[in-house]
């Protein structure tokens, strides 16, 4: 059973029953715990500040490859996330997830690689232990700048 103290500090009073089988007795504990809120700030915002197709030769011209400059407030992230999906953001084309470090200041270049020219939707989610936050851009891949 756990029930309130009425004591004045309002701190939670638990006690136990326990049945013992054997001979009918009944332990009785009382005291008092204690716990802790650890409040974490997370990461708060991210935005993609800029899109820049990587010019290749001829023969690497197999995918086209875009970096995403990415910055964040708040905590540093762990590990970010991008999924591309079609131009509606609705069905899911690729996901890729790679572990990063960040040291002092939350800027980073994500690089991708798209297989054909399009437009897609692109999910860039920064992520630690205890939180994560999402941008997303439209971009059109054609061989020269995104847009």
């Amino acid at each position: 059973t756990t029930g309130l103290s009425s004591d004045s500090d309002s701190s939670p009073t638990v006690e136990s029953v326990e049945d013992n089988p054997d001979g009918g007795c009944h332990i009785y504990r009382n005291g008092y715990y204690g716990s802790s809120i650890d409040v974490v700030e997370g990461i708060l915002e991210v935005n993609i500040i800029q899109m820049t197709s990587i010019q290749m030769t001829e023969s690497q011209a197999e995918n086209s490859l875009v970096d995403f400059v990415v910055t964040c407030q708040g905590s540093l992230p762990t590990d970010v996330c991008t999924v591309v999906s079609d131009p509606t953001c609705q069905v899911s084309k690729s996901m890729v997830c790679d572990p990063i470090v960040v040291t002092d200041e939350c800027l980073l270049t994500i690089r991708r690689a798209f297989e054909e020219p399009g437009t897609y939707c692109i999910n860039i989610t920064l992520g630690d232990d205890t939180s994560q936050a999402l941008a997303s851009a439209l971009i059109s891949v054609n061989g020269g700048e995104p847009t």
